[in-house]
């Protein structure tokens, strides 16, 4: 308790009269607009009809096409442009919406996962005194309030802890984190409070303890972002708006206005990506809401205009689940460069993240070695030494592009707010961009907004607070149970379901299969260590999947989660689709490859092959090397100098140890660098380098290799199973 007051005592005499400016001054007002805001059942205000299914995509796409006029068409499927078509088809309009390639595809999909208002920018806003980065703080942390009511399924609230290693700190970063508490004002998820060294260390053990002082934690929401995207289309889709994905916009069609002259942008020509087929889409008001792609539009209309994004590239790393606690995240403030990395827990595994640097607008964001490495850096510097923090503990990396608004008198991407902006131009085309996940439906209302007011469009208000996605309806934290009771679903799976699905759980439950065991009774899982199963990808079709990439990263998250067993259950995947889909054998075979090849580049498995080439250094002291050439030689009994997987299979049947062949095949292919199906003696020898520098984890050729070796003399059961290693 003294250790408590000590600190609050120093914040409010530092402090005081800029609490004063910034929250106090706000919250009585924030309390009387937003307080209630959870409880008003905004369906109610809905006059629109909703469906209790939405329609399928060729159902879209002929509705698309045989319209003579929507009054807003919307490019752009992330989460800024699916809530714009939310907002509008709520508020009576005639919507579309046209996306190139899936629902959240881009930016919405490569996040940090959070819904949060945005601790640093509040740091700024008084450091610089700007009030402006405050006003955006408050309003993200009202939608905050909103998004968590909304689709309780996908989103709740997480708490992190902020470690405070010098004295002075402590009251410093107290007083910055009880100022975002009252900012939130009624909506605060909860209240922060300080820790103690050894509470701090009780809830996080994985902390370094070396001059830690104490610790701070704050709450935040978090969510999973590719879902939400999708629930947001969905449930647009449901009150009406005709939603396509893979539907491009090839170029704007204009019209004449006869009384101005001038030109007005007066639809688009877009093109069916999955059957080459080209079509108009007629529009009273075009809505551009295509994030770092905002640009590009713009220059359809006008190739003379200015741009006014800077993207700037995010990338993040999956790591194992023990690297953090179950439902504890971390901020580091303060990185080497003055960044903020966050460490957080999610869908069981730990996310940390995220760089933030300029770069080109790509449909392909890669992630690179130098930004994976600064990550697992600053990771270091916090962790304990008792945990070794191995490169190659990355299950999957991602870059992300954010579409920030250029500020002309910036240096760098970092000191540009995530404020967003609304634009008109001469001809009507109406541009949303800039502004950050949590805010999108603050974003879609204003840009609704003025899009009614420069067409002269004839609808009310916006009716989006509180009104509730996809799957949210009939949801419950006990929903899983009655899955588990009702259809004989494993816990896991059927909390999976629940938290993925919401109600909608129980439509992908009546589809599952029989297992044949006795328990669990259906659901077959995809990949062993992950709660999907095959019922998911034949509801993904459903939702609008249309490739294996969006059912393994964005119905499913297994490349976000561990890009090994995305590919393990891709097969699975594409003939299940394949089956949907009436796809030919040429089809299924281009899906597969496509798939590998997003794994390979844009999910971390390039950087993974880097890590043990052909070329690779073998760092291995000369004993090492015997004991390793010992074990190699075991199972290459003919001195051939590389084995097979005929010398593993008759290894593993002296001692009555039956594995599959497909399995072998892919135990070996992991290590095979020249891909000529044997791995030789150097290939071998650069593993086990590579493992003893960390490099490389989880390879089941050497847990394998050297379980055969003991069990040779013990004769137990080998296991298999992917180790949770990385890339």
């Amino acid at each position: 308790m003294a250790f408590q007051k000590a600190v609050k005592g120093t914040a409010l005499i530092g402090g005081g009269a800029i609490a004063t400016v910034f929250g106090l001054s706000q919250f009585s007002q924030y309390r009387n607009k937003h307080g209630t805001f959870v409880h008003v059942q905004a369906a109610e205000a809905v006059t629109v009809p909703i469906k209790n299914h939405f329609p399928t995509r060729e159902e879209q796409i002929l509705t698309l096409q045989t319209t003579s006029e929507f009054d807003v068409l919307v490019i752009g499927g992330g989460a800024t442009g699916c809530g714009c078509a939310l907002d509008a088809v709520t508020r009576g309009l005639k919507t579309a919406l046209l996306e190139r390639d899936d629902f959240s595809s881009g930016t919405s999909s490569r996040s940090t996962k959070l819904i949060h208002g945005g601790v640093r920018y509040l740091q700024k806003a008084i450091m610089k005194l700007d009030f402006e980065q405050y006003k955006m703080v408050k309003e993200a942390l009202e939608e905050r309030a909103n998004l968590l009511e909304i689709a309780p399924h996908l989103s709740a609230p997480l708490p992190i802890m902020l470690p405070v290693y010098k004295w002075w700190q402590l009251p410093y970063y107290w007083f910055g984190i009880k100022l975002y508490d009252i900012v939130a004002g009624s909506q605060c998820l909860k209240s922060s409070y300080v820790l103690s060294k050894s509470r701090a260390l009780e809830l996080f053990p994985m902390l370094r303890k070396d001059e830690l002082v104490g610790a701070i934690v704050y709450y935040d929401g978090q969510h999973n972002d590719a879902r939400m995207n999708l629930a947001i289309a969905l449930t647009a889709a449901r009150y009406g708006a005709a939603t396509a994905n893979y539907a491009e916009v090839l170029r704007l069609l204009k019209t004449t206005d006869a009384a101005s002259g001038k030109e007005r942008v007066c639809g688009v020509r877009c093109r069916d990506v999955l059957t080459g087929q080209e079509f108009d889409v007629k529009a009273k008001c075009v809505i551009n809401a295509t994030g770092p792609f905002t640009d590009s539009v713009r220059k359809m209309d006008d190739q003379e205009v200015p741009n006014i994004c800077q993207p700037s590239a995010g990338v993040h790393i999956v790591m194992p689940g023990y690297y953090s606690p179950d439902n504890m995240g971390l901020l580091d403030p303060a990185t080497s460069d003055g960044r903020v990395i966050f460490f957080l827990p999610w869908e069981k595994m730990t996310i940390a993240g995220t760089t933030d640097s300029p770069t080109d607008v790509t449909s392909h964001p890669i992630p690179t070695e130098e930004d994976i490495n600064f990550i697992l850096n600053e990771v270091r510097n916090y962790l304990s030494v008792d945990v070794e923090v191995r490169r190659g503990d990355v299950l999957a990396a991602w870059s992300g592009i954010r579409p920030l608004v250029t500020d002309p008198n910036s240096k760098d991407t970092q000191s540009i707010s995530r404020n967003h902006v609304v634009t008109v131009s001469d001809s009507g085309l109406v541009t949303i961009a800039g502004g950050k996940w949590t805010t999108y439906r603050a974003m879609a209302q204003d840009t609704i907004d003025a899009a009614i007011q420069a067409h002269d469009l004839k609808a009310g208000s916006s009716k989006t607070i509180g009104l509730q996605l996809q799957g949210a309806e009939d949801w419950s934290p006990t929903l899983y149970i009655r899955l588990v009771q009702d259809y004989g679903l494993e816990s896991e799976v059927a909390q999976h379901l629940a938290s993925t699905y919401g109600d909608k759980a129980f439509e992908v439950a009546k589809i599952a299969q029989v297992t044949g065991k006795r328990w669990p009774i259906v659901g077959k899982r995809l990949v062993s260590e992950f709660p999907y199963i095959e019922a998911e990808v034949v509801y993904g079709v459903k939702e609008y999947a249309r490739t294996a990439v969006d059912m393994i990263s964005r119905r499913t998250r297994l490349a976000f989660l561990n890009v090994q067993a995305a590919e393990e259950a891709l097969p699975r995947i594409v003939d299940i689709m394949g089956k949907e889909l009436n796809w030919s054998e040429q089809k299924k075979k281009e899906e597969f490859e496509a798939a590998k090849k997003f794994l390979y580049y844009e999910m971390g498995y390039k950087v993974k092959s880097d890590q043990l080439t052909d070329s690779s250094e073998i760092s291995l002291v000369p004993s090492d090397i015997e004991r390793y050439k010992k074990r190699f030689h075991m199972f290459d009994k003919d001195k051939k100098g590389f084995i097979t997987i005929l010398d593993v299979q008759r290894v593993l049947e002296s001692i009555s140890v039956q594995i599959a062949e497909n399995t072998l095949h892919e135990i070996l292919n992991e290590v095979d660098l020249n891909k000529n199906g044997q791995v030789e003696l150097n290939e071998f020898l650069q593993l086990m380098s590579a493992i003893q520098k960390g490099h490389v984890s989880g390879s089941r050729l050497a847990v394998l290799m050297k379980t055969a070796e003991e069990n040779l003399r013990q004769r137990v059961v080998i296991p298999v199973d992917r180790s949770g290693g990385g890339l």
